[in-house]
């Protein structure tokens, strides 16, 4: 009888131990199935990078409109040019009658005002070639062979500073790859241009653009709120990453090796003291939550995973979901100006109480909401200081546009 005993107590052990580790392998199932279906609605994946099986982005609700221009818009025509742009003038005159196949002459007098048709056309452009002859002569004092030499307001190669900006322009503003830049200058210009001279006058714009690009870093530095972001970048085929600072009045784009403290620290300055957007980055930990607002566009990407998986969790993600569309509700009403700051304030109050409420039973119930709602009671103050600062959005969508241009180019121009 103790040997059945034992034989029963070592497979309960057993069971047991098979009940846990199937717990864990269905969490582990389940973990990595929530990555599999991890798309740019529900993770700060870029939308580019969505699979074929993602859903399809969010579509606008109809309005009941029909498409295009409504009754009683303004009409939008394109501006007359100056007169002094005018380059030639035609004059075309009817030279028969339809209905009775009467000669007409183009003296006769108009029978209302003239109608006018302005055609804009690109002109044919060639290079404009300069030859800078440099003459060698002797001495008659010493007999030495004496060169001249270059101005300084000539370049030191074959191109000149326009050729060199619109090298630069055609490759950092329209992503134009450095091998594809020679062949437009070729067809549009008659412009020969080796792809070794491309990459040397990017290098020397680079150079002249040194000063402009400090004056915006200090710029920068005097900005308040900024907003932040980064992506990974490349150069010299190592990881690097980009870097934005978004301000009232400028951008600064900035490539470091890495995302840390220090790189926030070398953009904003050791003395910045004003408010920066961002992501929850733990980088940006080194400012302090009053100095901070996190972007409610990614937590709600954040908060999508959790509720499209079962159970508890899926239903508390769908409570924080529903309070922050009241939140978007009443910031869209603010910034259209149906309501004002105050009312702004005292409406946001039940909503904090409330979200707060369930950031605390995440951290108390749920095991894969307790980091998030750790990590968001914590970054409280960050989390509404749109709420009470003006030029503060609830969003980062300032510094992600900015690098939206960046990313393109990134994808066609392969880094820097």
């Amino acid at each position: 009888m103790r040997a059945l005993l034992t034989v029963l107590a070592q497979h309960q052990e057993v069971i047991v131990q098979l009940q846990q580790e199937n717990a864990a392998l269905r969490q582990r199932l389940a973990d990595l199935e929530a990555r599999l279906n991890q798309h740019s609605q529900n993770s700060s994946k870029p939308p580019s990078s969505d699979p074929p099986s993602a859903p399809p982005r969010p579509t606008r609700p109809p309005r009941g409109r029909s498409k295009g221009g409504q009754p009683g818009h303004a009409k939008h025509d394109r501006d007359a040019p100056d007169p002094d742009h005018i380059d030639a003038v035609r004059d075309h005159h009817p030279d028969r009658c339809p209905s009775c196949q009467t000669v007409l002459h183009s003296m006769l007098r108009d029978a209302c005002a003239v109608r006018t048709q302005y055609v804009w056309e690109l002109p044919q452009i060639r290079p404009y070639i300069t030859a800078h002859h440099y003459h060698t002569v002797c001495c008659p004092g010493c007999g030495d062979l004496v060169s001249a030499q270059r101005p300084p307001d000539v370049p030191p190669g074959s191109f000149g500073p326009q050729t060199a900006a619109t090298v630069a322009m055609l490759h950092g503003r329209y992503p134009i790859s450095d091998r594809e830049t020679p062949a437009l200058l070729h067809d549009f210009f008659g412009l020969s241009i080796s792809l070794g001279s491309v990459v040397d006058l990017q290098q020397t714009v680079s150079a002249a653009l040194a000063p402009v690009y400090t004056a915006i870093h200090t710029a920068i530095q005097q900005q308040a709120p900024v907003n932040m972001d980064e992506t990974g970048w490349k150069e010299a085929g190592k990881r690097r990453w980009l870097w934005v600072v978004v301000g009232t009045i400028a951008t600064l784009f900035h490539v470091a090796k890495g995302r840390g403290a220090k790189v926030i620290t070398t953009l904003l300055g050791g003395t910045f003291s004003g408010l920066v957007s961002s992501d929850r980055l733990k980088s940006y930990q080194a400012l302090p939550p009053e100095r901070r607002q996190i972007c409610w566009g990614h937590l709600r990407r954040n908060l999508l995973a959790f509720y499209e998986r079962d159970g508890p969790l899926g239903m508390w993600a769908a409570d924080m979901l529903a309070q922050i569309e009241v939140l978007f509700a009443l910031w869209h009403a603010f910034r259209n100006g149906r309501i004002d700051r105050r009312t702004l304030v005292v409406s946001m109050q039940p909503v904090q109480a409330t979200m707060r409420a369930i950031l605390e039973r995440g951290q108390r119930r749920y095991d894969q909401a307790q980091g998030l709602s750790a990590e968001l009671l914590r970054l409280w103050p960050a989390l509404w200081t749109f709420v009470s600062v003006d030029g503060v959005e609830p969003t980062n969508n300032a510094a992600e546009q900015a690098l939206r241009p960046a990313v393109v180019w990134r994808k066609g121009c392969f880094g820097a």
